[in-house]
């Protein structure tokens, strides 16, 4: 009989101590290949899955290349299309807050249910492809039912009536599903990937959103009623409705056929090779490592799941219940709780979240408005063959180049990050991307002329990017710290319910958040001036605020 050196010993672990990493336990392979690779990741969540290639990554990321084309389309046509049909201008900034409100009370719900979802497709993918086909249907009743409905309604006080009807019904969903896609996105990409894949990955995330939103602005911005293409067509937004639905579907395609996904159900067999490998990290006695036979206790695995949506759960196996998951699923309620007993640093930071957020969200839900009211002087409300209204609608193309500049400097801007943070970090660059879009935007309002306005649509972009990487890179910085002083103080993961996903969802919870803000304050606040202006200067104000918060309660990271 052969002793174990000491070694060996080190490396097997405590009775009732928690097993974080299996790569460094040797697994015999079988004919099937390495078992490990093929485990369920919602059970083996500490396993890291195989290196994924540069190609598969971007097919991965096109998907948001596909989303935000069709975000920019919407951007810049919602409130002119909303306008047209007849929409009264104190009631336009309402038809943002149906989704959010939805998308606050059912995110965290259907954050779960993609967690736990059975399907042999995946986990993440029957949601994605759902929440497409979603946005599709809300694009097409958006860009197409005020042509629709007159062809069907002759009346003209009922036509517009149901125009404004099918056309908020578009933008509603539209926005509810666009929002909702991001979460199970991020959560397919972080179930599959290794840590570093994870990273690149968003890296190509925020590369191709930004191209993506450039292409977005640049179709929007063409005159396309005068072309061979929307004489065919019929109108202008006809033709930008097909470039939008054909990107989006050829490139959400190759996005749910770019990375396999492994379906969490599990049978009777998967379930026997599972406690066969657990019975190989110990011995057939009862030193350290081994399965005392007596009260078949097995080891206690906990997974961790990078969902944006909702923690991943526990899975233990006891003599009572062997094998059995113990789903906690998200609620509403328990988000709310989780959010008012988390630390100071991380409420800090969904605060500071939201006043970016509504600032945001402020300035680029109304721009091509304001270029076609304050910047050309135009008027939505005149007739369709004046010229008021052909001066409007020649600002609000104008106003999507300055989009367009926006994408683009955000694209750019993301690599500037990385330059930038060795020398001022993670907090600096946050108090910039703040401090640089409530000035620009401040300056558009005070001088509204089309050469400054356009030069000035570059600080867009900083914020945007700022937006979609800067507080989630902070949560990685906050728990990998905390993981850390964990293992000094020998603590296990399992002693803690807080995930990244619970502080992801709460982020995303925020963007809902600012919505519901902009949608129910702004339109008030326009009606109550009487001039679009107070747009650019709220958002420079809000931005500004964001600044001194980011100062005073953000936490430092190096």
């Amino acid at each position: 009989m052969t002793l174990p050196t000491e070694g060996e010993l080190s490396r097997v672990p405590a009775p009732g101590a928690y097993i974080t990493a299996m790569d460094q336990y040797s697994v015999e392979r079988g004919p099937k290949g390495d078992y490990l690779d093929s485990m369920e990741p919602s059970v083996f969540g500490a396993v890291e899955p195989p290196k994924r290639s540069r190609g598969r990554l971007i097919m991965h990321g096109m998907v948001m290349f596909g989303r935000e084309f069709c975000y920019a389309v919407e951007a810049a046509f919602v409130t002119p299309v909303l306008l047209s049909v007849g929409l009264p201008k104190s009631m336009y900034s309402l038809v943002w807050l149906i989704s959010p409100i939805l998308g606050f009370l059912l995110q965290p719900v259907i954050g779960s249910a993609s967690d736990y979802c059975r399907s042999p497709w995946g986990r993440r993918r029957p949601y994605i492809l759902s929440l497409g086909i979603m946005m599709l249907v809300g694009l097409t009743l958006f860009l197409n039912g005020d042509a629709v409905v007159s062809a069907m309604v002759t009346e003209r006080s009922l036509r517009r009536t149901w125009s404004i009807v099918v056309v908020m019904c578009g933008v509603v969903l539209f926005d509810f599903a666009a929002d909702f896609i991001d979460g199970p996105v991020k959560a397919y990409l972080f179930d599959v990937c290794s840590h570093q894949d994870k990273e690149r990955g968003l890296h190509y995330h925020a590369l191709l959103t930004g191209l993506g939103g450039a292409f977005g602005y640049l179709i929007g911005a063409m005159d396309w009623g005068h072309s061979a293409l929307g004489v065919l067509l019929g109108s202008e937004y006809q033709v930008i409705f097909f470039f939008s639905a054909l990107t989006f579907g050829i490139f959400l395609t190759v996005h749910l056929f770019s990375i396999p996904e492994k379906a969490l159900a599990r049978d009777s067999a998967a379930d026997h090779d599972l406690s066969d490998t657990l019975m190989l990290l110990g011995t057939h006695g009862n030193g350290y490592g081994a399965v005392p036979k007596e009260t078949a206790i097995e080891p206690e695995i906990r997974a961790r799941s990078f969902s944006a949506l909702s923690e991943a759960n526990a899975v233990t196996s006891s003599a009572k219940q062997p094998n059995k998951e113990v789903q906690k699923r998200m609620t509403l309620k328990s988000l709310l709780y989780v959010m008012i007993t988390m630390p100071n640093h991380y409420r800090y930071l969904c605060v500071s979240h939201l006043l970016g957020w509504t600032a945001f969200l402020c300035n680029m839900l109304f721009f091509t408005d304001f270029m076609g009211q304050i910047v050309y002087k135009g008027n939505p409300y005149a007739e369709h063959n004046s010229s008021a209204y052909v001066t409007y609608e020649r600002g609000v193309e104008v106003g999507c180049w300055g989009l367009c500049i926006n994408a683009v400097s955000s694209a750019l801007y993301s690599y500037v990050q990385r330059l930038l943070l060795p020398y001022i970090g993670l907090k600096g660059l946050y108090f910039v991307g703040y401090f640089v879009f409530g000035l620009g935007t401040s300056l558009i309002g005070l001088f509204p002329n089309i050469i400054a306005t356009l030069t000035l649509c570059s600080v867009f972009g900083v914020m945007s990017s700022t937006l979609y990487t800067i507080p989630f890179n902070l949560i990685s910085e906050y728990h990998k710290e905390e993981e850390a002083q964990r293992k000094q103080r020998g603590e296990g993961q399992a002693e803690h319910d807080r995930g990244t996903g619970v502080d992801c969802a709460a982020l995303t919870c925020m963007v809902q958040l600012a919505q519901i803000i902009v949608g129910a304050g702004l339109g008030a606040l326009v009606n109550m001036v009487g001039s679009v202006i107070v747009v650019v200067l709220s958002a420079s104000t809000v931005s500004l605020i964001g600044c001194l918060f980011i100062a005073l309660f953000i936490r430092y990271v190096e």
